[in-house]
């Protein structure tokens, strides 16, 4: 499990270099993974469903529909897609350390760009909602004093959804290796006394418990961390729309 940061497997060398690195590469098997998923769920969709792959893929939209519709109101359930999309590829980016891969989601880079456009969207839609005159005078409401905060807090909101996201997921590596090590070298210090190299080689502490430690970390806190970053951004855009 790596947790020194994302390897760097080839360097494009334009523009000073720029590196394909091991969460780019993951990105794009994990994005192969879902789409094909996709694919397979809607290939030969009928009027009514006669296959159970159309029923479970009826069966999401309209879930992912009603979630929308619950939180951010019905006018706004043209985001549906988007937050699907992002929710998806949240989740299974920090699942994907459960088949051994480096959750792309321990990169900050990854969650500071998902930042950035759910920042996009929300400061467009205010101005696509309030108008350009009414959104510049936001900032300087109540009072005009509070504009160096009003600015503040309107590009920390992006930062600080990448950080708890990027956090939790970067943070469990890092435990997870940790124990892991730990329980390794528990297991030497246990089995020393036994004069056969194959026995006392045996990490026999390294049993069980990491995989409670990978249902918490890898599909509790995964899961938890996706739908929370899909709803703080649900938030933000429904708030942003108000007319």
């Amino acid at each position: 499990m790596n947790v020194s940061g994302p390897k760097i497997y080839y360097t494009i060398p334009i523009l000073g270099g720029i590196p394909i690195t091991e969460t780019i590469v993951n990105m794009w098997i994990l994005m192969a993974v879902i789409v094909g998923i996709c694919l397979f769920l809607t290939r030969g969709l009928k009027e009514r469903p006669v296959k159970k792959r159309q029923v479970v893929a009826e069966l999401i939209v309209s879930k992912l529909y009603g979630l929308v519709e619950d939180t951010m109101g019905e006018r706004n359930t043209g985001y549906a897609p988007f937050i699907g999309t992002l929710m998806t590829i949240s989740a299974v980016g920090s699942l994907s350390s459960l088949v051994g891969m480096r959750p792309i989601t321990a990169d900050l880079s990854v969650t500071l760009a998902w930042g950035l456009v759910i920042f996009l969207i929300v400061q467009t839609v205010s101005i696509k909602t309030t108008g350009i005159l009414a959104y510049l005078k936001s900032f300087f409401q109540p009072v005009a004093l509070l504009f160096p905060l009003n600015i503040i807090s309107t590009i920390s909101t992006p930062v600080s959804m990448a950080f708890r996201h990027f956090g939790n997921i970067a943070s469990g590596l890092v435990i997870s290796k940790l124990v892991y090590s730990a329980l390794a070298s528990l297991s030497a210090a246990v089995l020393s006394f036994i004069p056969n190299d194959f026995i006392s080689s045996i990490p026999i502490f390294q049993v069980g418990i990491p995989a409670v430690l990978s249902i918490y970390f890898d599909l509790f806190s995964s899961g938890l961390q996706a739908y929370i970053f899909c709803m703080l951004s649900m938030v933000y855009i429904a708030n942003a729309n108000e007319p």
